[in-house]
C-alpha cells in the first residue's frame, strides 16, 4: 500500500462514475419537475365530462365542431361553439383570430383549459381537415389544371 494520500487510479475512476450518474439523474429530476406545468393532457368530449381535469389545468380537447352551434359574440373576436365526439359534448368559447379550416362539422383540436362551469375556455384552436383536403386555389381548377400547377411547383 502507498503512504502517498488520495485516492488510486481506480477509485478516482469509480468517484467520477458515480459523480456522473448522480448528475444525470439530478438532472433529469429537475427537467422533469421544470416541465410537468408545460405538460398538456389530450381529452375527447366524454373523457372530460366523465373525468373532469383540475380547473385551470392546461389541457387539449379533441372533437368534432357540432353542427349550428358556432356563435360570434358582439366583440367579433369571440366565439363560442360546442366540441363532441358522439356520447359528449363540451362548450367552448375562443377569443382570436379563427383558422381557415375551422368550420361546423370539422374537428378541431382546442389548447385551454376547463373552468369550473364546465366550459372550456381555448387559448389555441387548431382545425383538422379530413383526408379528402384541397387546398382554396386548386378547388375550382380542373384535373389537367391541378397537374399543371403540381408539375410546375415541383420542377422548382
Amino acid at each position: 500500500m502507498s503512504e502517498r494520500g488520495g485516492l488510486q487510479p481506480k477509485h478516482q475512476r469509480l468517484a467520477l462514475v458515480v459523480a456522473a450518474v448522480v448528475a444525470l439523474v439530478a438532472a433529469a429530476i429537475i427537467a422533469t419537475w421544470a416541465l410537468r406545468s408545460q405538460a398538456s393532457y389530450f381529452y375527447v368530449p366524454s373523457e372530460i365530462v366523465k373525468d373532469h381535469p383540475a380547473p385551470g389545468r392546461a389541457v387539449r380537447l379533441g372533437g368534432m365542431v357540432e353542427k349550428g352551434s358556432i356563435l360570434t359574440r358582439p366583440d367579433g373576436v369571440t366565439i363560442d361553439f360546442v366540441v363532441g365526439d358522439g356520447t359528449a359534448r363540451v362548450p367552448v368559447r375562443y377569443s382570436g383570430i379563427v383558422p381557415d379550416l375551422f368550420v361546423e362539422g370539422s374537428g378541431v383540436v382546442a389548447e385551454g383549459r376547463m373552468q369550473a362551469n364546465g366550459t372550456f375556455i381555448a387559448d389555441k384552436l387548431l382545425a383538422k381537415h379530413d383526408e379528402n383536403y384541397v387546398p382554396r386555389e386548386l378547388k375550382e381548377m380542373t384535373a389537367a389544371q391541378k397537374k399543371l400547377v403540381v408539375e410546375e411547383t415541383t420542377a422548382k
